[in-house]
């Protein structure tokens, strides 16, 4: 009898652990994806040593790729900060967003992709960089800068509270979210990170363990460094030449204390050293003090001056990406060993390109692909595989329908961009053909014309208007760094043709008008008014 009841106690208990190992099992397969979400600001593709243009090494992004996906031809449809995370968190085009510039308010209270992941469960932050006044909306924790932010001892707005937090920039924002990983995150529930970090962002003040990376490194210029724009009016008149518009100062960090070099923006300059502790000023000037000295010794002009400026340029540009990729690899690492990288979808991208001396320019704006273009790099191991490359047309409307679609969300019928789950898996049967940019910000800093385009696999029509009414047509097969205008070629008469219909087509798609580029004037030309 005893016996008998403990062979049946003995099976009730196999029963209990089979069930529960069996329910546990059916959640994990069903179970939602995590998402982080790491953006990055004026990062450009040929800085990510995963795309071979071999200026630097950064080989903790490059994991995403070599561990999921790298997509070659990932594209913004406004290529400026503020603009660029709107449509990232709403997937819809600027003039449908209505954040067209960095100075226009953005709208929290309209639907955005954190909202509805939010809604359905998902326990969501965002910390760092989002450029976009008023507190976040559809996030459970924001801890973000205001505006720009700074590169030491920088304030963040924790849930509407600001404070200034002794330190390095990049540092300071990666520890805030591995501290919300670690601390604030509800263990039973999906979680959506949105990690955004300032660099490589103007003024590129580096972290002081990268002092004097690439100091044994001269940098050749872009083949066409000293582009001089001929059949490109609009290019010609912008302001974001290295040799022109660079300051020695607020720039290139020529902070001489004697006052000796005058610049426009010495005192901008100032304002951001003054931030650093004693202990990190006496750093920084034990570095650029000599740098200031031989620079005033050897008084470089014309082209030699252009090339230095160039290279002080990008040694402080990829010295602030170092400390970047560090911060990647800490949150990568912490997944991986906290069990979370297997079902976890883990995005790398910049909300724009940059140019590092391509036209002989910094800066972004252009429909050109140096800032037209952005890196994008996507890991999750349950779907991704390893080595994946995507060389289709993508933009960053997509990533608000990606990120509901692998949550099981239902996707708003006014989101404009596409899942690229299927297209990721390779079960994406027909793609996009072509892809629309606008740009709205002139008059305005660095004077790039007001232009609007469309880009197919070979070629890309750019119209230049306001003030000017100017177009380019370039094939991009026989001139990838766009160097020739071909719009009024005869031999290109029929593509021309073709692509003018692919633009309207563009247009209709996506509901833009020239109407519509007046509102848009509106709200920028306001925008200034109540801000001056």
């Amino acid at each position: 009898m005893v016996k008998n009841k403990w062979i049946t106690l003995v099976f009730l208990i196999l029963v209990v652990i089979f069930n529960s190992c069996k329910s546990k099992s059916e959640v994990n397969k069903t179970r939602r994806p995590n998402i982080v979400f790491i953006m990055t600001d004026d990062h450009a593709y040929q800085a990510i040593s995963a795309y071979g243009h071999g200026l630097n090494n950064t080989p903790n992004i490059d994991r995403i790729a070599k561990e999921g996906a790298i997509f070659n031809r990932g594209y913004v449809t406004n290529s400026i900060c503020a603009p660029s995370r709107a449509v990232m968190l709403t997937g819809k085009h600027s003039f449908v967003n209505g954040k067209v510039d960095n100075v226009s308010a953005f709208n929290w209270d309209q639907d955005n992709f954190a909202k509805s992941l939010q809604k359905s469960g998902y326990q969501t932050a965002l910390v760092g960089k989002i450029h976009m006044d008023g507190l976040p909306q559809g996030f459970d924790y924001s801890n973000v800068l205001p505006g720009q932010g700074e590169y030491y001892s920088p304030e963040f707005i924790e849930n509407g509270v600001k404070k200034i937090i002794p330190g390095y920039i990049t540092t300071i924002t990666t520890d805030i979210a591995l501290n919300w990983l670690k601390n604030k995150r509800e263990k039973d529930k999906p979680f959506l990170l949105l990690y955004h970090q300032k660099a490589p962002h103007r003024t590129w003040m580096p972290e002081e363990k990268y002092f004097t990376l690439f100091d044994d490194k001269t940098f050749d210029p872009p083949a066409n460094f000293f582009d001089d724009y001929e059949g490109r009016p609009a290019a010609a008149t912008q302001e974001m030449s290295i040799f022109n518009d660079m300051d020695l100062v607020y720039d290139l960090k020529m902070l001489d204390k004697e006052g000796d070099i005058k610049t426009k923006y010495r005192g901008m300059f100032q304002r951001k050293y003054d931030r650093m502790t004693d202990e990190q000023k006496a750093a920084w000037d034990a570095y650029y003090d000599p740098i200031i000295a031989d620079f005033k010794a050897k008084n470089p002009q014309g082209k030699d001056l252009a090339l230095w400026k160039y290279n002080r340029y990008m040694h402080d540009y990829l010295r602030t990406v170092q400390s970047v990729d560090d911060g990647v690899g800490q949150v990568l690492d912490y997944l991986k060993e906290n069990g979370l990288e297997e079902n976890t979808i883990v995005v790398y991208t910049s909300d724009q390109g940059f140019y590092l001396g391509e036209h002989g320019w910094f800066d972004k704006r252009f429909m050109y692909e140096e800032s037209f273009r952005t890196p994008i790099l996507v890991k999750y191991p349950k779907e991704i595989k390893a080595g994946t490359v995507i060389d289709e047309l993508v933009q960053n409307l997509d990533f608000a329908p990606t990120f509901l679609d692998y949550a099981g969300v239902d996707i708003p019928t006014d989101i404009q961009g596409e899942s690229l789950r299927k297209l990721v898996k390779g079960e994406a049967s027909e793609w996009r053909d072509a892809i629309y940019y606008t740009f709205y910000e002139f008059p305005g800093e660095h004077k790039v014309k007001r232009h609007y385009g469309v880009r197919t696999d070979r070629y890309k029509l750019i119209h230049f208007y306001y003030d000017i009414d100017q177009w380019e047509l370039f094939d991009l097969e026989k001139d990838p760094s766009e160097m020739k205008n071909v719009y009024n070629d005869p031999s290109y008469a029929d593509v021309k043709n073709n692509m003018h219909e692919q633009l309207e087509k563009m247009r209709t798609k996506y509901g833009d008008s020239d109407e519509l580029n007046q509102a848009s004037l509106n709200r920028v030309l306001k925008g200034k008014i109540s801000n001056h």
